[in-house]
């Protein structure tokens, strides 16, 4: 069994009733949808034409919102529907980020993730969705797709239906019947400042204006793209300011450690630098990345629930075990460094190489199950996020060495390990920005940050972050101080867009 949508928009007359329909039965609140109708027009007057397209959760067999929750609050049912249990939801967005269909929504009330769940329960009593009984055309027909005998199942096996994205692998069950391919497409709609009847946001408003600017050098203001007239609101960017500094803070305490177990290695752990300093920064560090993942979730009260409700599958639940697992062996390194036990070091050298690479990587992983965001499937991520350790580690370590009177020969070494970060650092920008990409959402996004904002990519990232360190480290031990500094500056600018380019592109 496996409940399905048509939606046939051959029949839609764009009424809403569906919207109003499913707001009733479900209790959605003022400003959040779980299905809703778009407008979208194409031509130039005096020929144009309207399209309509109804727009909610595809309830797809290979779903990519299941797979990253991290306390199974999402689920699919063995009758195919995709269900939400928001007793178990900690608010942490990634399912909003995991589809591709922008289906997800943050309640106000709960402040917990919602869509539609097909009106389960309806269909547990032998009823129909409540849009479906509401359409006055009859537009919309669920059913099981896989009864031969079923409406709907007629209907997929017979007629030229098509689904959204479908090169992303999901295998949604929301079919469309005589839509326009426009109406389903992001990428050919030019978005729109402003709705027929509705206003959008000022957050909204900036984005579009930036994503409009990089169409317009695509196209060459042709005007060939269709215009999205009337839409319902989306929340712009789920994951903000604290997910680009946990990137950040997260990179530091790796790396300190990563360096200081080189230096182990190298017969140079149980100095006061690498034995002491390194596990205090990187504990420091960590407890501020931790603070800064419970503060970004919606329900910060449930924050135990990703280790007591876990879901293997998703990188959240692995990235917590890692970080507490790291957190664990810093503590035993600084032991090792107070009480100037070089054997006990040398043994920690490489777990705590291998913790702290897994540490500052997993997030490559779960950006990849971000399904929903083309910039972050690059397979850069995971480099990129392995060498800002190494940069954000031995700069973090200079700047503390200074401070407590620690230069020489090991400042010297650390300014050679920063520098040749940021030439590996440069050439992965130089590939992640201006390579081929898999495809456009990935291309615009990167073109937002070299060109959308133009000033603090090339201005910070690239002068202050990369270029101006690795001419300030050959200078002297307080050039090689400003280097660190402005190499960490450089480097938070860089994850805070990063974060936000993957963001920019609309989904639906």
């Amino acid at each position: 069994m496996r409940y399905g949508f048509v939606i046939d928009q051959r029949k839609c007359i764009g009424c809403h009733a569906c919207t109003v329909a499913c707001k009733e039965e479900n209790a959605v609140p003022l400003g959040s949808f779980r299905t809703w109708v778009k407008y979208i027009e194409k031509g130039a007057f005096p020929d144009t034409r309207r399209y309509f397209s109804v727009l909610r959760c595809n309830h797809c067999d290979h779903a990519p919102c299941v797979t990253i929750c991290p306390t199974v609050a999402l689920y699919r049912r063995d009758d195919g529907i995709v269900d939400f249990d928001g007793s178990r939801c900690i608010g942490c967005k990634s399912c909003m980020q995991a589809c591709p269909y922008d289906a997800l929504y943050i309640d106000p009330t709960t402040q917990t993730a919602a869509k539609c769940n097909y009106c389960a329960h309806r269909v547990e009593v032998g009823l129909e969705p409540a849009c479906v009984i509401v359409c006055p055309e009859q537009a919309i027909i669920a059913g099981d797709l896989d009864d031969p005998s079923a409406h709907i199942a007629r209907l997929v096996a017979t007629e030229s239906v098509q689904v959204r994205k479908a090169e992303q692998g999901t295998r949604p069950k929301l079919y469309y019947l005589g839509a326009e391919t426009a109406a389903l497409t992001p990428q050919m709609q030019r978005p729109a400042q402003t709705y027929l009847w509705a206003e959008r946001s000022p957050a909204e408003v900036d984005l579009v204006r930036m994503v409009a600017g990089v169409q317009e050098r695509e196209h060459g203001g042709d005007g060939a793209l269709s215009r999205p007239v009337y839409d319902v609101p989306h929340l712009p960017r789920p994951w903000g300011s604290k997910v680009s500094a946990y990137l950040w803070t997260k990179a530091i305490a790796a790396g300190v450690l990563m360096v200081a177990a080189f230096g182990a290695l190298g017969g140079h752990g149980a100095t006061p630098l690498t034995g002491v300093l390194a596990p205090l920064l990187a504990l420091v560090f960590l407890a501020v990345t931790g603070a800064l993942l419970v503060l970004d979730l919606k329900r910060p009260d449930r924050f135990h629930y990703i280790l007591l409700k876990s879901n293997w599958s998703s990188w959240l639940v692995w990235g917590a075990w890692i970080l507490m697992a790291y957190g664990v062996i810093a503590v035993v390194w600084l032991v090792g460094g107070v009480t100037g036990n070089h054997r006990l070091l040398q043994v920690l050298a490489l777990p705590s190489l291998a913790l702290g690479g897994a540490a500052a990587g997993y997030s490559a992983f779960l950006f990849g199950q971000a399904e929903g965001r083309d910039f972050w499937q690059s397979p850069l991520v995971l480099p990129h996020l392995l060498v800002s350790a190494f940069i954000a580690g031995a700069a973090a370590l200079a700047l503390a060495g200074a401070v407590t009177g620690i230069t020489g020969p090991a400042l010297w070494t650390l300014t050679v390990i920063l520098m040749l970060g940021l030439l590996a650092r440069a050439l992965i920008l130089v590939s992640e920005l201006g390579g081929s990409h898999a495809n456009l959402d990935a291309a615009r996004a990167a073109h937002l940050v070299t060109r959308g904002w133009a000033g603090r990519f090339w201005g910070v990232v690239v002068a202050v972050g990369i270029v101006l360190p690795l001419g300030l480290g050959l200078v002297g031990p307080f050039a090689a101080l400003a280097a660190a500094l402005c190499a960490l500056a450089g480097l938070w600018v860089y994850e805070d867009l990063w974060v936000k380019a993957g963001q920019s592109i609309p989904l639906s």
